[in-house]
This record gives structure tokens, sequence and C-alpha cells, in this order.
């Protein structure tokens, strides 16, 4: 079995559940796929590791740091950066929260942010709206950070691709939700 399809078999046993759903987007859905039940499991985090670095390294996106709007795009930033641990060049991870913290640093960005002029790759579990990442993106470029590019694990094909591109920035998907579907309707 070929390691897309391994993460696509996965994301079926694991984050696919079928039902009467709304989604952060407020759209209505008669499937839900829960990708943190697979980026959040020591077999996702692997996987997704592996064929998320693959991925960028193709496109020749250059960046020192990885991360996303919490929670969603925590587990595919650390499983990112562990992998290039093994597969140099290193990319550390971050997190952006959704609102600026009033307390102690009061940051919106935590973690291993570049210095102002770096470049990062901004990463979503599920794109939809393509909101998330979008507010991603938006906070790396007020700290003076580049975005290379947008990695998803699943693109819902819901036009959030399409939207993020629009703001200029590349996408790349490593699953979709009809491959997902394909798989766990069988």
């Amino acid at each position: 079995m070929k390691p897309d399809d391994r993460l696509i078999r996965l994301l079926a046993d694991r984050s696919l559940t079928f039902g009467d759903f709304t989604l952060a987007s407020g759209e209505r859905s008669t499937y839900y796929i829960d990708a943190r039940r697979t980026t959040m499991s020591a077999h996702g985090l692997q996987l997704i590791g592996e064929l998320a670095l693959l991925a960028i390294r193709e496109e020749g996106w250059c960046a020192t740091g990885v991360g996303g709007l919490t929670m969603g795009a925590d587990p595919v930033a650390y499983a990112l950066a562990l992998a290039s641990a093994t597969s140099p060049p290193l990319l550390d991870a971050f997190s952006v929260r959704k609102t600026t913290k009033d307390h102690g640093t009061q940051r919106q960005i935590e973690g291993n942010l570049p210095e102002r002029g770096g470049s990062v790759i901004v990463v979503e579990d599920v794109i939809t709206s393509g909101g998330s990442a979008i507010r991603a993106i938006e906070a790396v470029v007020r700290a003076g950070c580049s975005v290379a590019g947008v990695l998803a694990v699943v693109d819902r094909e819901a036009g959030g691709k399409e939207a993020i591109e629009q703001t200029g920035h590349p996408v790349i998907a490593l699953t979709s939700a009809s491959s997902i579907l394909d798989i766990g309707r069988k």
C-alpha cells in the first residue's frame, strides 16, 4: 500500500463520521472529517510528517518555520518539525492563537516563529472555507514573516483552497474529502 493510500485509509477509519453536522464555516454537511483523530495518533503523526515533508520539498518551498491556527494545525506542524529532524533543513513549529493573550508575553504566536523576514509554511488539518489558514497567514505577516505556502492534510473541496490561493499563497493538500469518502463508503 502506498503511503498516501495508507493516509487515506487511516483518515477514513479514524476521522470520517456520517450524520448531520454544522461545520466551522457554518455550512451543513452529511459527513464530518475530524482529522485530529488521525493527526493526533502515533501512526498519523509519523505518516503525515513524512508525506508533508516530501510534498513541501517537491514544491521547493523554503522555510524555517511551520505552524498554523491552533488547534487543528498544531499536530500537523509538530509532525513536520519532527520529520525534518532526520531530513534537514530543519523546520521549527509554532502555533497561532485565535486572539492575542492578555497576560504574560501577550503574544498571538507561540513557539518558534522565525525572526522578522523569515519564511514559514502555514499548515491546516482540514481546509473547508480557508478561513483558519487565512487568519494564520495574516498573523504571521503582521509578525514580519513571509509565507512560502499552505499545506493541508485534507482539502474538503468546498472552495477553501481557492480562497487561500486568491490571497496569493499556493496550497497543497495531502488528500481530498472525495478520496476519503470513496474509501469510507465501501
